[in-house]
């Protein structure tokens, strides 16, 4: 008689409590092996590609793309082959079943030695003039130290990686159909987002039509009649009004469920919220006497180094169920980036030893990581502080949220130009609006006072 299992989802490592479906890789009634990729989840990090634990027949799938599964929920269910190969009882997998189990306060994690960083080719020019942000905002997300490797998978004849996917589906675009230009034919992230902007590969788009060749042509086909498309309503499917929009665009105000790091955003802040005792001071750093060529995101790195070594209490962790308070010899920094998913926050690690050209390009790699996936979970969490850096868009103050168990965050506002008076008179002096929020339970307002005047202090100096 053959046996059936579940396979409930695992923790991904993420310590969240559900992922979301990106793709199967299988149908019901496929056959898989052990360990032959089965599905790729999208958890607030990354998209992970989940092995089947079992040899056998798919008897079930539980839900379809997009859908959010809760961990330990079922994910899909076997007919073990007893003629494959199976994982042995107790064997383990790589991932714990059930829902996590809540984590206990950290100590100070190891911070992970930093990989070699590519220098942006915008470093390699020789700036004339104070240098664009680099168009970070604050935002807050947590996770744990697990990394997940991604390899290219081939699936129905296209190889790429999870996250490659999971941008194909949201940008409407048929990875069959875009030219791959990657390591052993592998479809990559620019590709897809160069099929996207040409529109050479559009979901559902006929393909390109071929040549004419000397060949009969072939008979008519019946052409069917046209499906009537369903009726537009002003009321949701609750019954109640929603905003319509013009025919052709897709419909707003209905609700949606929120997802992957939106998800995890909303949970982060929502807790934050209901612990942390937040003041905010504000003042302007003068950077009149600003050389040309200073990076504005080094400068306020290295102001966020000389301050919290100047004042300890604010490069911190703080426990306030323990009352414990852990203050951090080195300085790594939470450096928020701004994506169409959401907020994410890399650590820019030990910030305390690099100069302005280390900083830039720890921070481009970031980026470049965080918009293509393919950060490692490790460097998402542990950083000492935090900088907003919302000023690239708008706003001169702001009371960014602390994320326990930080004690402090930095945020930098839209520079402008006032008039200072002088000996003699007034002038024009470029300014740059500064918020600190610190919470009260682990930091005195002269602490905070301090840090804030340490900072003005170096970004007054002229490089």
């Amino acid at each position: 008689m053959s046996q059936t299992k579940n396979f409930n989802l695992p923790d991904l490592g993420e310590g969240l409590p559900d992922a979301t479906i990106v793709e199967w890789f299988v149908k019901e009634g496929d056959v898989i092996k052990l360990d032959e990729p089965l599905v790729s989840m999208e958890t607030a990090k990354a998209v992970v590609e989940v092995p089947s634990p079992f040899s056998g027949k798919v008897l079930k799938l539980s839900g379809g793309a997009g859908d959010i599964i809760p961990t330990g929920s079922v994910l899909a269910s076997f007919e073990l082959d007893p003629n494959l190969p199976q994982r042995a009882d107790g064997q383990d997998t790589g991932h714990s079943h059930g829902h996590a189990a809540p984590a206990a306060p950290a100590a100070a994690p190891t911070p992970p030695p930093l990989p070699a960083a590519p220098v942006a080719a915008e470093e390699a020019k020789p700036a004339a003039a104070e240098r664009d942000d680099a168009g970070t905002v604050v935002g807050a997300m947590q996770s744990s130290n697990a990394v997940h490797a991604e390899q290219a998978l081939a699936v129905g004849g296209v190889k790429a990686v999870p996250a490659v996917r999971a941008m194909a589906r949201k940008l409407g675009v048929d990875l069959s159909r875009v030219p791959a230009t990657g390591t052993d034919g592998a479809v990559t992230m620019a590709d897809v987002k160069q099929a996207a902007a040409n529109g050479s590969a559009k979901l559902g788009a006929a393909p390109a039509p071929v040549a004419a060749a000397a060949y009969a042509a072939p008979a008519p086909a019946q052409v069917s009649a046209p499906v009537q498309s369903e009726a537009r309503t002003p009321l949701s499917a609750a019954g109640k009004p929603m905003r319509t929009q013009p025919p052709g665009v897709v419909a707003k105000g209905q609700p949606e469920p929120l997802k992957g790091v939106r998800r995890n955003m909303a949970r982060v802040m929502a807790d934050a919220h209901s612990k942390v005792v937040p003041t905010t001071l504000n003042d302007d750093a003068d950077i009149h006497a600003w050389l040309p060529g200073n990076d504005v995101t080094a400068r306020l790195v290295r102001s966020i180094v000389v301050a919290a070594q100047k004042v300890p209490a604010m490069n911190a962790w703080f426990d306030g169920e323990a009352l414990t308070r852990t203050l951090h010899a080195q300085v790594d920094i939470g450096i928020a980036v701004d994506t169409d998913d959401g907020l994410f926050v890399p650590a820019l690690r030990n910030a305390d030893m690099l100069d302005a050209r280390g900083i830039r390009e720890g921070v481009n790699r970031l980026r470049e990581q965080v918009e293509s996936r393919s950060i490692a979970a490790s460097e998402l969490s542990g950083y000492t502080i935090s900088l907003s850096n919302f000023g690239m868009f708008a706003g001169r103050y702001a009371t960014p949220v602390v994320v326990p168990p930080c004690v402090a965050i930095v945020g930098a506002g839209r520079a402008r130009h006032q008039m200072t008076p002088v000996m003699g008179g007034v002038e024009a002096h470029k300014v740059i609006p500064l918020s600190v929020t610190f919470d009260h339970r682990a930091a005195t307002g002269g602490e905070a006072a301090r840090f804030l005047r340490a900072m003005m202090d170096d970004l007054a100096l002229a490089s």
